[in-house]
């Protein structure tokens, strides 16, 4: 079906959208079949399908944190098992060790068979964020944790379906008894509707392989289908290649840097972008952290390859193609390649935000975001005093700010920004599902920041708890703000407030402190005012334009 001069381009259209349409018949699935407020009505999952060698081919637009790390983990196990994988096993893993972001996010992968010569010919696979793995604190997203079995279930590679038989005991194994032998952990809180949303899962990939055969190979040859696979990422490809070009030409530089920095004084990275294809060096990150904001390497590709598809004014799948021009070099032992054992359940979710600010400002693209994905979680259960194990439950939301402005548009307020595309908890159905009120939930007026083009305005949110609950927040951008850029003034900060009760008989009057997690008893407050988009460009003033001559590494800031 291709010619001597390349693919058909009517063919590589109609081969892209249907590899997309069955990603999105997958998520579609794994919606209406699962329970959890997280993945039903959050969405927070994502579904792709992936060529023979483990590359991302297409998926529908749905978490980009997820997507570019799932090759990662669907590569890990081809090598795992070798050609000891059989027609209707199915995997699952969410180690970072092993291509996963965080251990909530757990992966189950399905090889797709060619009926006649039984070889792999795809996958498919689906990641969904589950509220409550085990760990230390309902939700699994603990502010304080150190390493990461304080995270809840690490689960490296298990068979949770062999030749078509689910292995519900393996599963109570991994999801309960393993994490529970942590000092300190509980296993899985609420197990029933993890295990539900594992068959969701399951179900949706089976959809994704019925949809290839019936749409896909059925029409066409399989050397036609798998050859297309390529010529989609070679498009892919050819188009980064093209953006990289034309922003050396434009900034009339071949070396573009940003440096920015965490709450905690980590500093992130640098970037040099080297002529034609990058490389992205981000030598002089900070070193590992003792605490969870380590981003193991999966997820900073995840990042990158984000920010190369948002920067792309064509109308592509994201695919495995975005990467092929780009060289990413993280020195070990740090914050984007640390050890074995390091806590990452921040990293995914705030060290990544970071990642994404700080690409898209050394190619001047936009105005940082919120920077932060505001995780919320609460729950009750686990171990008590006493070391017996309650049963629970964990839930688990990530709240929205203001996006950053850019060259000829305005941010946008109250959003869900760039690695996170999530929904937030319904009101309504948070209130009836949980013990909790929401008092307040709105945009923060008056917090964009200002310049010819302003940011997006943050939102706050206040909850009152009805019973003693465990929350925790999971944040950043508290201390230092989110950059502006061309002269637009920088975001505000963030802020976390526990209006706590005092006892009457103590004379102890209610008062508002700043807290990270704590018990809350019934009547206490949380309010959290999350942090506002920046603003691009000076008001009413035009700036000089700053060159960089070819081969100088830019000084911090200078743009």
């Amino acid at each position: 079906m291709s010619t001597s001069e390349g693919p058909d381009p009517i063919l590589l259209t109609l081969f892209a959208n249907r590899f997309m349409s069955v990603a999105e018949a997958m998520g579609r699935s794994l919606q209406q079949t699962s329970i959890s407020t997280n993945i039903k009505e959050r969405l927070d999952f994502s579904c792709a399908l992936f060529a023979p060698d483990g590359d991302l081919v297409a998926n529908a637009p749905y978490i980009p944190i997820h997507l570019g790390s799932m090759s990662f983990a669907v590569k890990y196990q081809m090598n795992l098992y070798g050609d000891d994988l059989k027609e209707g096993d199915v995997l699952m893993t969410n180690s970072p060790h092993a291509g996963g972001s965080h251990l909530p996010d757990i992966t189950i992968i399905s090889p797709v068979f060619d009926p006649e010569s039984k070889k792999i010919i795809f996958f498919t696979a689906s990641r969904g964020h589950h509220a409550d793995i085990g760990g230390i604190l309902p939700g699994s997203m603990p502010p304080t944790s150190v390493n990461i079995f304080e995270e809840g279930a690490e689960i490296v590679s298990f068979k949770l379906v062999k030749e078509g038989v689910f292995d519900k005991h393996g599963l109570y194994e991994y999801m309960i008894d393993k994490p529970a032998k942590y000092p300190g952990s509980s296993g899985c809180r609420n197990i029933r509707d993890v295990e539900s949303d594992l068959k969701a899962q399951i179900a949706a990939n089976y959809k994704g392989i019925q949809l290839i055969h019936q749409s896909t190979c059925e029409d066409y040859s399989l050397k036609t289908v798998q050859e297309y696979m390529r010529h989609i990422r070679n498009n892919a490809e050819s188009s980064v290649r093209n953006l990289l070009r034309n922003v050396a030409k434009k900034l009339n530089t071949n070396v573009l840097s940003a440096v920015d920095y965490l709450d905690d004084g980590s500093p992130a990275f640098e970037i040099n972008k080297d002529e034609g294809s990058a490389v992205f060096d981000f030598d002089g990150t900070g070193c590992e952290v003792r605490g969870n904001l380590n981003a193991p390497i999966s997820v900073v590709h995840s990042a990158v390859i984000y920010c190369m598809r948002a920067m792309l004014d064509v109308d592509i799948p994201l695919n495995a193609g975005c990467l092929v021009p780009l060289d990413i070099r993280t020195p070990r032992d740090t914050l984007l390649a640390p050890s074995r054992t390091a806590a990452v359940c921040g990293g995914n979710v705030l060290t990544s935000q970071r990642i994404v600010d700080v690409v898209l400002r050394a190619f001047h693209a936009c105005a940082a975001s919120q920077g932060c994905t505001n995780n919320l979680t609460f729950g009750a259960g686990g171990k008590d005093n006493e070391g017996r194990a309650v049963a629970g439950w964990g839930y688990y939301e990530t709240i929205a700010g203001g996006s950053g402005a850019g060259p000829n548009w305005h941010g946008t307020s109250g959003v869900h920004t760039h690695i996170t595309n999530t929904r937030i908890g319904d009101v309504e159905l948070l209130e009836r599902r949980y013990p909790v009120l929401v008092h307040t939930f709105g945009l923060r007026q008056g917090s964009a920041g200002s310049g010819e083009f302003r940011g997006g305005e943050g939102v706050t949110r206040e909850l009152e708890f009805l019973e003693p609950l465990q929350v925790s927040i999971l944040s950043e951008r508290r201390t230092r703000t989110p950059y502006g850029l061309e002269g637009g003034l920088p975001g505000g900060l963030g802020r976390n407030t526990w209006i706590k009760q005092g006892r009457e008989e103590d004379g102890d009057a209610p008062r508002v402190i700043y807290q990270r997690h704590g018990r809350l008893t019934s009547e206490e407050k949380l309010r959290s005012a999350w942090v506002k988009g920046t603003a691009y460009g000076l008001r009413h003033l035009v700036g000089p334009e700053v060159v960089l001559q070819s081969g100088q590494r830019p000084k911090p800031g200078s743009e």
